[in-house]
Order: C-alpha cells, then structure tokens, then sequence
C-alpha cells in the first residue's frame, strides 16, 4: 500500500464543488470513480480545499491509498486520458503514509479576478467577475494592508461555518490591475468558509467608494458577518497552489 498525493487543476464551471454530493457532479466524485476504473480497486481521495461550486484551481492537493504498482509518477499521465478536458492532474507523486493535505501546516494562495469594465468581455465570463463600475485600485490596496497579518476573522466567515477558531494568518494580501483585469491574491495559513471570497466583496465595496479603507480595522473588530461586504461570486475565484511546510 502506498500514498500519493495529486496536484489537480480544474475548471469549476460545470461542477457542484469539490466534496461528493447526493445530487450533482463534483471534482472529488469524478477523481475517485476515475481512479478506482483506472487502477482496479475502490479509491477515495482526500483533497486539501474543498472549494464552492464554480470555483476553480490551477494546484488544488489531494491524497489516495493503493496498492497498484503502476508508479506513483506515471499516474497523472495515465489518469489524464480518462479525465474529462475540464480537470487535469498536473503532477502525481509518492508521500509519506501520515501526509493529510489538510492537516499539514501550509500557506494556501488564492485570487480573485474582477474584470471592470463598460462591457462584459464573454471569454471571461467563467473565471472573472464582472463590475462595470470604475473602481478605485488605490482605496483597495489601502483596505487591504488592514487585513494583513494575525486575526479574528469571524466577520469573513459564513455564518453557517462551524470551527474551532476563526482567528487565521494572511502573510501576503495584493491588489492589481493590469488592463481591464484587477487581480486580488491572497496567501494564508488557511480561509474559512467563504472567507476570501468575502474579502473579495469587502475591497470591491472600498472600490466603489461605499466604505473606507480604515474601516476594515471596525469590521475585523465587530466578528460579525453583517459587518463585512458581500459574499462574491465564486466564478472570480481561483486556487492557485499550496505549499507545505
């Protein structure tokens, strides 16, 4: 028996997220009946961010046991032929037996892409979300520097959420633009449930003028989730990698 760890990139776009679902099709769903045709056995991953419906990746981590012998390198190249186009399995390797994607410490990258504009451009619309009002770069960059570093995030996190903190660490918070497209990328030791899609819809709302950019520091100290900005639309959000410590 061995363990290996897939690095999967996906599309989100025509998926119920990532976790298996009663009713509709999921990343997680796909991998494992995949897998268990391609090697011959029952197998379930075990993936390190369980993202939304429509919420993409270019490095998402997950983990199976098996005993095939096909080794563990040349899995990816023979799981990418049975794969739908919309998911590839860029890397596959060996692990340790006691690697778990989501209890190793790591600093997970995500961004959020905004495409502001007049007009929607229809090339982005399933990985980009749409604002056509002007926004303001610099009065977003200046909201974000208030949530860099250690706190209580509880105003970030859906109220459905059920954890054992909310207090989290952001090491790297960015906000630029090229062209018509304002990227927001984010490094943390780990986001709560919809945490950085509420980010997203906070710096969007000091863009357009409706808030302040000191007013981060009131919101962060309300832990209440009525106090931040919306939840954005997951189709602008994208997991980038993660990287293990």
């Amino acid at each position: 028996m061995k363990r290996v760890k897939l690095i999967v990139a996906y599309d989100g776009t025509n998926y119920h997220g990532w976790q298996v679902q009663p009713n509709g099709e999921t990343i997680e769903g796909v991998l494992n009946r995949t897998l268990s045709s391609l090697l011959g056995e029952k197998i379930i991953v075990t993936g390190a961010s369980r993202t939304d419906a429509g919420v993409h990746s270019m490095g998402n981590v997950a983990v199976f046991d098996t005993k095939s012998r096909i080794p563990a390198e040349k899995i990816s190249y023979a799981l990418n032929q049975w794969l739908p186009e919309d998911i590839v399995v860029q890397k596959s390797e060996e692990v340790p037996a006691d690697f778990h994607p989501r209890h190793c410490d790591s600093r997970k990258t995500y961004e959020y892409r905004i495409l502001n504009r007049e007009f929607p451009l229809p090339m982005y619309r399933n990985n980009t979300y749409f604002c056509y009002r002007k926004l303001d770069l610099e009065k977003m960059q200046q909201a974000a520097e208030y949530l860099r570093g250690e706190h209580d995030f509880k105003s970030f996190c859906a109220t459905a959420a059920v954890v054992e903190t909310t207090v989290r660490t952001i090491y790297e918070l960015t906000v630029s633009r090229q062209e018509d497209i304002i990227t927001i990328r984010v490094t943390g030791n780990g986001f709560l449930y919809n945490m950085v899609r509420i980010i997203a819809g906070t710096l969007l709302q000091a863009g357009m003028g409706m808030i302040e950019p000191e007013e981060i520091k009131t919101i962060l100290a309300a832990k209440e989730r009525s106090a931040a900005g919306p939840t954005a639309p997951a189709q602008g959000l994208t997991m980038i990698g993660i990287e293990y410590l």
